[in-house]
């Protein structure tokens, strides 16, 4: 039997909201977190990107603050997250989920002037959405008020441990009131320090894993493209955005600068382009963001920053100019695409440095990517790398020279290097050819005493 919101009895208010926004049934992870969440429980989930997590904790969240009136007090729910971006995106979900509600949030981040925020958080909104820096320093300034907190949600808490998080986190926690829900998001469980965190937070949670993060998207294709280093990329992936389809792309670089350069070669190239990385000011952000949702631009360089927390609609091309440096930043970035039931790919251009690379995230995340090629711009690079010997550095020259008359020498170097230290035997010296060795000194005898 298939579950529909209605099954959930949410007040006609949400779903108004849901029917406006085209929501027409629970995805997996919807359909088994909202019931638990309805219900109180303290929530661990293991989602991957995508699969519509945020309605999962908004819903039942706005849901139990209109059926119960709001205390004078403060803060009704805090929603953790470790981006900017991240919390933008779960503002506009609120937003549109929240249409036809008076519930009210406000956005707490670095980068924007606290003194917006305070007024804001002055006018006592239900729900905060914020970054861990912003929050914790409004908490110890006495502008932020948690001691009323029902609802507590850690949107991402594996990327919050990578970006060093855990220490204010664990601070804001301890401002929380204690009697509360909590629920944890993470894209995997297996996160280094993340079983202890979750000791310290969630008591007796409920565990709830939809879509690991090592299972296939069924929407997304991979693709590889061979490449012979950084101008032929630049070529390629300037064909790739003139002769596709699509309505909008997301190209991922690995640097700042890398993806400055890329952009300001397809703005020369007369391509509709603008350029997301860290060291933008959040004014020069939040207006990059309004480009893309716009539509004024189509194409979105970025660099890892916008891996995490990026949901536009109708990002259908997933470009990674260059590689990632892991398969999990690989699902991330791709991620970006498929989602909500929608049809994605994500291509990856692969040099011949990057080729070893690529086999390991095949191989962590069980991809298998079918190969193009692009007339006029085919690489020379043919897509097989030997991997790297683990033998020492004399040894491979050893097999290197193994035809040569000095390969044994060069055997025994090795063995000489490996033997340093150890004890070794004494040896008679050699003797050179027609001579014979000395006689030794017969000992002295000692001279009688008078």
């Amino acid at each position: 039997m298939t579950v529909q919101f209605a099954d959930f009895s949410f007040p006609e208010a949400l779903l108004r909201g849901l029917a406006s926004e085209g929501y027409e049934q629970p995805s997996p992870v919807q359909a088994q977190v909202i019931p638990l969440a309805q219900q109180g429980h303290d929530l661990l989930v293991s989602a991957a990107t995508g699969s519509g997590k945020t309605a999962a904790f908004l819903l039942p969240m706005l849901q139990r603050f209109l059926a119960i009136p709001a205390h004078a007090g403060g803060t009704r729910a805090l929603i953790l997250v470790p981006t900017r971006e991240l919390a933008r995106q779960i503002y506009i979900h609120f937003m549109r989920l929240g249409s036809f509600t008076r519930l009210r949030a406000a956005v707490i981040t670095g980068g924007d002037p606290k003194t917006r925020q305070v007024a804001a958080l002055r006018k006592n909104p239900e729900i905060v959405i914020a970054t861990p820096g912003r929050a914790l320093e409004l908490l110890q300034q006495g502008q932020l008020d948690l001691r009323d907190l029902e609802v507590l949600v850690l949107d991402e808490a594996d990327r919050m441990l990578d970006m060093g998080f855990a220490d204010d986190v664990l601070l804001i926690i301890q401002h929380c009131r204690p009697q509360r829900q909590t629920l944890l998001f993470s894209a995997t469980l297996q996160q280094r320090g993340l079983e202890t965190f979750i000791a310290q937070i969630l008591r007796e949670p409920q565990v709830v894993t939809v879509n690991p993060v090592r299972e296939q998207h069924p929407h997304i294709t991979h693709q590889l493209l061979l490449s012979d280093g950084l101008a032929h990329k630049q070529q390629q992936v300037l064909r790739l955005l003139q002769q596709e389809t699509f309505d909008k792309a997301l190209v991922f670089t690995n640097t700042r600068d890398g993806a400055v350069a890329l952009g300001n070669f397809l703005m020369g190239a007369q391509q509709r382009v603008a350029v997301l990385h860290g060291e933008l000011e959040q004014r020069e952000r939040n207006r990059v963001m309004g480009l893309l949702h716009s539509g004024r631009v189509n194409i979105l360089i970025a660099t890892d920053l916008a891996a995490r927390g990026l949901d536009v609609p109708g990002i259908q091309r997933v470009i990674h100019f260059d590689l990632p440096r892991s398969g999990d930043d690989y699902l991330h970035r791709s991620g970006r695409t498929g989602r909500a039931g929608e049809v994605g790919v994500a291509l990856s251009l692969v040099a011949k440095n990057e080729w070893n690379r690529l086999e390991s995230i095949a191989r962590y995340l069980n991809i298998t990517f079918e190969t193009r090629s692009l007339d006029g711009l085919k690489a020379t690079f043919n897509g097989v790398v030997k991997s790297k010997s683990k033998a020492p550095l004399a040894v491979r020259k050893a097999r290197a020279t193994a035809d040569k008359p000095d390969a044994p020498k060069v055997k025994e170097r090795w063995r000489d290097r490996k033997n340093i230290g150890k004890r070794r035997q004494p040896s008679t010296p050699a003797v050179p050819a027609g001579h014979t060795p000395l006689a030794k000194r017969p000992p002295k005898t000692p001279k009688p005493s008078a």
